[in-house]
């Protein structure tokens, strides 16, 4: 399969046969980035904010993910978690979505917005994750620590952090630099996507930084 990213924590995935799956498609104004033009089968959306839910920005989507469930679509197995928005249960904090997207045994998941580490009920629930797009850069989302403390309780093949600070991004967020040091890393060159397979998955944790692509 292969994995794009737009910015944020927009992401389009695709899998020839499989249904195409774009999550967090963001409205422009609201994060700054190039504006969106997608196409895909499914759109899933973490939580109700402009640079998350921007729907119209994908064409031709024929199902919409906004909350919990497990649904099976165009062949792709999907396992929607929520977490509280800020880990308190208050009625005007909005709700946070986690996917798992089960690609023929290959699985991917999005946090969305998470902002707490997760309860080990709520780990448990998302499965084995080869591949996890976290958030990184505050804000709304993980910082550095605590993204680089689920990174060592969900053990992923493969680490993609998104919603950091960029030149082109507006928002107030941290660097992608503070997480690279808190994971012991040096600095890690962009590619312009992630094509991978389930054969082909590292042994051990790697952190893949991607280049955000024009949509």
């Amino acid at each position: 399969m292969e994995i794009f990213w737009y910015g944020h924590s927009c992401f389009r995935l695709t899998e020839r046969g499989l249904a195409t799956v774009v999550v967090d498609p963001f409205d422009s104004k609201a994060v700054g980035y190039f504006p969106l033009k997608l196409k895909a089968d499914i759109v899933a959306i973490s939580h109700d904010a402009p640079g998350h839910n921007y729907v119209s920005a994908a064409k031709g989507a024929s199902h919409l993910l906004n909350g919990p469930g497990e649904y099976e679509i165009g062949g792709v197995f999907i396992t929607a978690v929520q977490t509280d928005g800020n880990g308190r249960k208050k009625v005007e904090q909005p709700r946070n979505t986690l996917y798992v997207f089960d690609y023929d045994g290959l699985t991917v998941a999005h946090l969305g917005d998470l902002q707490q580490v997760p309860t080990q009920t709520e780990v448990e629930a998302l499965g084995t994750v080869n591949v996890v797009m976290i958030p990184v850069g505050g804000g709304g989302g993980l910082n550095a620590a605590k993204a680089a403390e689920i990174v060592s309780q969900l053990e992923p093949n493969i680490i993609i952090p998104m919603h950091y600070k960029t030149k082109d991004v507006i928002i107030p967020l941290d660097s992608l630099d503070k997480f690279i040091k808190e994971m012991g890393l040096q600095p890690i060159e962009a590619v312009p996507s992630l094509k991978i397979t389930k054969s082909g998955l590292p042994s051990e944790s790697k952190v893949v930084v991607l280049d955000y692509q024009r949509g």
